[in-house]
């Protein structure tokens, strides 16, 4: 491995990868095998998770499309230095932020979406400028396989690796040095991979999890929250970071919350919801008897099914949830929804920040207001107002944690800052060294004087400001020679 992220090294400082002819064509590679070989890719997502064509398809690949695309059409701004505000003392000279890349980078990818959040975060560190070494999740073994067999038949080689393997070849890899970690799975993993990364003072992106609360007002159109709710917690068999974990409403709305549930399930998946194509399977038989001992005492009020030859659960809800329930304790992670009564909108802000700050919060409401307080009053990494997950799907918003649910963030363009370091440069000519006299020992009064005067304006870029600070600086340019000299 030393060898690997060696090789890497040296192409990227050979600069192949800094052109930005060479990133678009590398994107554009990336494009085509998805396009080429998606039939490959969607069957290896579908080994993994018992997912149809259909869900891979429109959950994890077309995302994959919209994020190189998006790229592609913006790249050439991205990559363009951006000037900045000038003072007094520098208004003469060039100033501007340069992004530059990072260097060799690691993407650890997670299996609940084995190949969006692989390739994702690829996307935005091609587009930098990096050179990357990609480490799938081994539990989702056949789409780590097929990204390791089809990702060299597209891109440089040389620039872009990946390694697979378990426990033992994750830990070699986190020895060598990265110019910068992302990482997505759980909290425990996330610890370990910033400790690896403190060693070489390496930079981290974490997307971790978390509890994701959704609270749900009694003042709501409950047939769409609720339809909106069985969506997002049971795609995927409920294995997504930002499903909604459990539900926070009053006593009064509990039943009504099942049964329409409940409804919405039928509707979803039809009558025999093992049967159904569109519902997924756990993905290993260690993470099915983890959910299966998060029911343990718990008041079922819908669902329950098991079968762990074929990692079955069925939908579940919980009701009259006790808070110190283990259910309540940590990120469940499958198809099991817990409902936790509270008496108001007051008492649900309190349990919510009682807690470890979640990936993402939801409310539903027709009161706007009640919405924006409880974004004040609380914190997460994304908030959605009336539906669930959509903020992801956004890629002009960050996606990230915040506290044990991440540091960092990335998608479109966030992507690209965070595989960037934002350069600040200052050109400077070897003139006018009359005015830099003021910077220069001894020191006094007066030139304390002017530093204020010209290290405290700001300059704003217009033609009547312009004029006005161009004839203050050479007044003073005059007048400092005649006081100095």
């Amino acid at each position: 491995m030393e060898r690997q992220v060696l090789r890497l090294r040296q192409a990227f400082r050979a600069g192949r990868p800094r052109p930005l002819r060479f990133r678009m064509q590398q994107l554009e590679a990336l494009k085509k095998m998805v396009q080429e070989r998606e039939k490959d890719i969607l069957a290896a997502i579908a080994a993994d998770l018992c997912k149809s064509e259909f869900n891979a398809y429109s959950q994890e690949v077309i995302s994959v499309l919209g994020e190189i695309d998006l790229v592609l059409g913006n790249l050439a701004e991205w990559v363009t230095a951006k000037p900045v505000k000038k003072n007094l003392l520098t208004m003469m000279d060039e100033a501007y932020v340069q992004p530059e890349p990072l260097g060799v980078v690691l993407i650890i990818g997670a299996w609940n979406y084995p190949f969006l959040l692989t390739i994702q975060p690829l996307v935005g560190a091609i587009a930098a400028g990096n050179a990357v070494i990609i480490k799938p999740s081994e539990l989702s073994e056949n789409t780590a396989k097929i990204l390791a067999k089809l990702l060299p038949q597209y891109l440089d080689q040389d620039l872009y690796a990946v390694i697979n393997g378990g426990v033992e070849e994750t830990t070699e890899l986190l020895k060598q040095r990265f110019d910068h970690i992302l990482y997505t799975g759980n909290t425990a993993v996330g610890k370990i991979v910033m400790q690896a990364a403190a060693k070489h003072l390496t930079p981290v992106t974490l997307e971790l999890g978390g509890k994701s609360p959704c609270y749900i007002d009694k003042d709501c159109d409950l047939d769409i929250a609720c339809r909106r709710i069985t969506w997002g917690k049971f795609m995927n068999c409920g294995q997504t970071c930002i499903a909604p974990d459990y539900i926070l409403c009053e006593s009064a709305l509990q039943d009504q919350i099942v049964q329409k549930i409940k409804e919405t399930l039928k509707e979803f998946y039809g009558e025999d919801i093992k049967e159904s194509s569109d519902y997924e399977r756990i993905i290993n038989v260690r993470h099915f008897q983890r959910i299966r001992r998060l029911l343990e005492g718990q008041k079922i009020a819908f669902g329950g099914e098991m079968d762990e030859a074929t990692r079955y659960i069925a939908p579940t809800i919980l009701t009259d949830v006790d808070p110190e329930t283990k259910v309540m304790q940590e990120e469940i992670f499958g198809p099991i929804l817990p409902i936790v009564p509270v008496k108001n909108v007051d008492e649900a802000i309190h349990f919510i920040n009682e807690r470890e700050k979640p990936l993402a919060l939801y409310v539903f409401s027709h009161n706007n207001k009640l919405i924006k307080r409880m974004i004040d009053e609380t914190s997460s990494g994304g908030v959605t107002g009336n539906d669930v997950i959509m903020h992801f799907v956004l890629n002009s918003l960050p996606f990230g944690g915040v506290g044990s649910s991440g540091m960092g963030a990335y998608h479109g363009k966030h992507t690209f800052d965070t595989f960037s370091h934002q350069r600040p440069c200052l050109l400077k000519s070897l003139k006018r060294e009359s005015a830099h006299k003021l910077r220069y020992p001894p020191n006094s009064q007066s030139k304390v004087d002017w530093a204020k005067f010209f290290l405290l304006k700001q300059f704003n870029k217009g033609k009547v400001g312009l004029l006005l600070l161009t004839f203050l600086s050479v007044v003073t340019a005059v007048l400092v020679k005649a006081i100095y000299y």
